[in-house]
């Protein structure tokens, strides 16, 4: 690097220090959170507000939604309790439990009740 002498660097040193104060306070572009986490975390935070409003535990809310964040979960949960509480509103019961068997597992019944077996077994000796 040509030595410069004294005079010629300050406005160097301005313009650069100039343009990084300038750039501090601007948004790039590409730079900012992704917007698929932001979403993932309100996907999240709904799934947990809706266990809480269907008189779920969070166990329970966990097991059926295995790939949502807990966190996440947790705190839409926690937000829809204080939310609940706040306006004395009381949860609509689920549904999940009240479905019926499904026809696979009553024909497996019959035939056993029937005395045919539902799969061939192996003898072994």
């Amino acid at each position: 690097m040509a030595y410069l002498p004294a005079p010629l660097l300050r406005p160097r040193y301005a313009a650069a220090s100039l343009a990084l104060v300038l750039l501090s306070g601007c948004e790039i572009p590409g730079l900012g959170p992704d917007p698929r986490v932001a979403q993932k975390e309100a996907e999240a935070k709904a799934i947990g507000g809706a266990c809480r409003h269907a008189l779920r535990g969070l166990e329970d809310c966990f097991t059926l939604n295995p790939k949502a964040a807990k966190a996440s979960v947790f705190a839409g949960w926690k937000d829809m309790d204080q939310y609940m509480r706040d306006n004395k509103l009381e949860g609509a019961p689920s549904v999940l439990g009240k479905l019926e068997a499904k026809p696979e597992r009553a024909s497996r019944s019959e035939a056993e009740n029937s005395g045919e077996p539902s799969t061939p077994s192996r003898n072994r000796s």
